[in-house]
């Protein structure tokens, strides 16, 4: 019996740990000293309002990790009405900014 609940323990650590591991690496990456993971404004959108933004586009991971990757286009207003544009995060690599979309389009739980 206990070895049944290790790995029922186990098995729901490692259902968890991307969530987990995508709120390090939004830490790590400054993205949550402008976003929230709810759906209020700071600076930029919070996740939750960019989920329900996406919710039902098909190709909805691969914008959102290209937006993240480029930023705001230069000479172009915030497109949701915050403070200031994106910047750009050219040194993300292309699997961390999916791994974040993923996680922000997910509702970033």
């Amino acid at each position: 019996m206990k070895t049944l609940i290790s790995a029922v323990v186990c098995a729901a650590a490692l259902v968890s740990a991307p969530a987990f591991a995508s709120k390090d690496l939004a830490t790590a990456k400054g993205c949550l000293a402008c976003h929230s993971q709810g759906a209020d404004m700071k600076i930029g959108p919070g996740y939750q309002a960019v989920a329900k933004k996406y919710a039902g586009q098909k190709d909805a991971e691969a914008k959102v990790a290209a937006f993240i990757k480029a930023g705001t286009p230069a000479g172009t207003k915030p497109s949701w009405g915050g403070p200031m544009p994106m910047p750009a995060q050219p040194g993300l690599s292309d699997a961390d900014a999916k791994t974040l979309a993923a996680w922000v389009l997910a509702g970033a739980k």
